[in-house]
């Protein structure tokens, strides 16, 4: 039961987390030119190309959120899509930290985030396997 418990805030906690990329969607490209600066990066240009891809991104962070929250009010039922967005969370993390390595993102950018999406998946998997089994 504790695992299980402890499944449903991790969910939780995700979802509210990734519904706040919903702001992106909408907010003022400015601020996500200022935001990029402020990060060290080179000048964010606006194209409709680049609007499109960042706020496309915030909306799919935001989506996931969703479903983060809609699967921890049936942990038992959906364990299996908990392990399957694990595991696809997990290979994604791997990529995104070769990719940010790539092309050069910050070094603080590039350790946190691909390496952060692995573990936070790994222990989401692993809280999914407790919870089976209780």
């Amino acid at each position: 039961m504790h695992a299980r418990k402890l499944l449903v805030m991790f969910l939780r906690v995700l979802g509210v987390s990734a519904l706040c990329a919903l702001i992106f969607v909408f907010c003022p490209f400015g601020w996500m030119a200022a935001i990029n600066q402020w990060l060290g990066l080179s000048p964010l240009t606006y194209t409709p190309l680049t609007s499109y891809l960042t706020r496309t991104l915030s909306a799919m962070y935001a989506s996931f959120g969703v479903i983060y929250l809609f699967i921890s009010f049936d942990v038992l039922r959906y364990l299996s899509l908990i392990r399957l967005i694990g595991v696809i969370f997990i290979v994604g993390g791997v990529v995104v930290a070769v990719l940010d390595a790539s092309i050069k993102m910050p070094f603080f950018w590039t350790v946190s985030e691909g390496p952060f999406t692995v573990l936070i998946d790994l222990a989401m998997i692993k809280l999914a396997s407790r919870a089976s089994r209780n």
